[in-house]
């Protein structure tokens, strides 16, 4: 049953594969000659009344759609030998085709109604998977994550009635109407919900209870990213409105900030790749918040990428030491596994920018843009500590896997010989090396002539090199928070300046707290003492003492003198 169950994986790999390469060719095709092709397909109709579902077929959306197609199938593969010993991979493997296709649904569809199939589809199998383990921590997390996507759910409800006062719902042909404003913030709303932007950034690590393989896919291309997508889908209406640059562009600075000051702290792997992913959306929002949305989406394309090598090499990682994710369990893996540990230094390096990898063509590009127009400072210093922090963390994760002490069970078996890992890993590393500039190529003309100060042109380097170097030391010395300096401070950065507790248990533990008070003083207490309860049980202790005393021999005694008494008084007034 298991080999049919991984044939399974395999194949569905497979098409995915098939299907990612046939939609680039159609990618070139409507590049080379400019097409963009939008189907109305008519449900049915009845006398004035007509449902339509409208299809759109255009570059952007066909390039996500090959990169979502691309990167499922590479998961696919991966999954074929991470979850091989799973008994419900079938069920897995039908979760993450559903989780595809409700990315290819939100992508194609311009309909804001129909949009609802692939936004809301993408809630629900996040959710089961989730809680794919069927554990405590599996369902907490899942819930956390439902219930906050489900904030941005209703926020795009909400935008379909104030939608409708321009007598339609295609999200091409958006104008300024009265309630303009109100629309603008629902959908930014929606989209930071989706994009966990602060305040709704905790469900994120949260949602790292679901299998590694499901966390390649979810927070690389697919999930996280459909926020962005949104936007970029909407741009030239919300755009409209200096609000919504300056409230994305605050709010984007701090994600970012917030994201790589807890990704510093942490030591779950996992986690800090998801606290990367945040830094990073933080980075595609922050691009937005400027007015360059292709850029946004050219980072997009590119940290889907890499990061989708970075969860595969920690999945890797952690299935080879029996699933510990703690990184200071492990050290000197690269004498071990030297194929995933150049290809997660790889993804490193990608992610902090270095020269000529992915992410340098679309981050440093972002900064450069930054730095050419002008903000204030306390702006400018915390993209560039947050762009520090990124190096940090990354140099932090690859020094405690590759150099650190080797801290693991002295019996052990560690090895990357199984292909069907490795294959899907060593195709993701060309994307990591080369997307960068291919999109930048074909995709993405920003030859723009930026006339800056050497030293504004360095800056992202410096700030990269001084990050690397205190990731360094916080490697070195720091490896033990709990004895640190860095105690209150690790904290509140780990806990996401106390996001998770103002997300779970404080917005849950008074409120609960006080319907146990009201219970146990009102429905168990004065409600019933003077309730309908209290009235019977009053009656019914009454009625029991007058039974008692109509049921016992004093009674019997009592009815005999009475009766002797009315015998004495009727026969003293007879005869006297």
């Amino acid at each position: 049953m298991f080999y049919w169950f991984h044939c399974f994986s395999t194949v569905s790999s497979f098409f995915l594969y098939s299907f990612s390469f046939l939609m680039m060719y159609f990618l070139v095709n409507f590049m080379y000659y400019g097409k963009v092709y939008i189907f109305d397909w008519s449900l049915f109709d009845y006398l004035s009344f007509d449902v339509n579902m409208s299809f759109v077929f255009d570059w952007l959306g066909m390039s996500f759609s090959c990169l979502v197609l691309f990167i499922s199938a590479s998961v696919m593969s991966f999954s074929s030998s991470y979850m091989s010993h799973d008994e419900n991979l079938r069920r897995f493997v039908w979760l993450v085709l559903l989780f595809v296709l409700s990315m290819n649904l939100l992508v194609f569809i311009p309909n804001l109604i129909a949009i609802l199939l692939g936004w809301d589809g993408l809630g629900l199998v996040s959710f089961l998977l989730v809680i794919y383990y069927q554990n405590y921590k599996s369902f907490s997390a899942g819930m956390l994550t439902v219930l906050m996507n489900r904030v941005g759910d209703v926020m795009l409800l909400l935008s379909i009635g104030w939608f409708l006062t321009q007598g339609h719902w295609n999200i091409f042909s958006c104008f300024d109407f009265s309630y303009s404003f109100s629309l603008m913030i629902l959908l930014m709303i929606a989209a930071m919900t989706k994009s966990a932007q602060i305040p709704f950034s905790s469900w994120l690590p949260a949602a790292m209870a679901a299998p590694t393989p499901v966390s390649a896919l979810v927070h690389s291309s697919t999930l996280v990213t459909a926020g962005v997508f949104l936007l970029i889908r909407f741009f030239n209406f919300l755009s409209l409105y200096s609000t919504f640059l300056f409230l994305l562009l605050f709010i984007s600075v701090i994600t970012m900030f917030m994201a790589g000051l807890s990704a510093n702290m942490e030591t779950d792997l996992k986690k800090i790749i998801a606290l990367s992913t945040l830094s990073q959306l933080g980075v595609m929002m922050f691009s937005l918040g400027m007015g360059l949305p292709m850029l946004a989406l050219f980072h997009l394309y590119t940290h889907a990428l890499f990061k989708a090598l970075l969860f595969l090499c920690a999945g890797l990682i952690i299935h080879n030491v029996q699933h510990y994710q703690d990184l200071r369990c492990v050290g000197k893996l690269g004498l071990q596994m030297p194929v995933s540990i150049s290809c997660l230094n790889v993804a490193n390096l990608a992610l902090c920018g270095s020269p000529f990898l992915a992410g340098f063509y679309s981050k440093d590009m972002i900064l450069e843009m930054f730095v050419f127009n002008p903000w204030n400072f306390l702006i400018f210093l915390m993209v560039f500590l947050a762009t520090g922090f990124t190096a940090m963390y990354s140099f932090r994760l690859s020094y405690m896997s590759l150099w650190n002490t080797f801290n693991f069970f002295p019996f052990h078996n560690m090895s990357d010989e199984d292909y069907k890992m490795i294959f899907p890993m060593i195709v993701l590393v060309l994307g990591a090396v080369m997307s960068g500039s291919m999109f930048s190529w074909i995709f993405f003309d920003f030859f723009n002539l930026l006339v800056l100060p050497f030293f504004l042109k360095i800056m992202a380097l410096i700030f990269t090199l001084l990050g690397a170097l205190f990731g360094w030391f916080i490697s070195k010395s720091l490896n033990n928070y709990g004895k640190s300096v860095f105690n209150f401070i690790g904290y509140s950065s780990v806990s996401m300046w106390y996001l998770v507790i103002l997300s779970t248990q404080i917005l849950i533990y008074y409120p609960l707290h006080l319907s146990k008070n009201f219970l146990y003083i009102l429905d168990r207490g004065w409600n019933e003492l003077f309730g309908g309860k209290g009235i019977f049980m009053i009656s019914e202790k009454g009625s029991s003492y007058v039974l008692s005393w109509q049921t016992s021999i004093y009674m019997s005694y009592l009815f005999v003198m009475i009766m002797s008494y009315f015998m004495f008084i009727s026969f003293f007034l007879v005869f006297f």
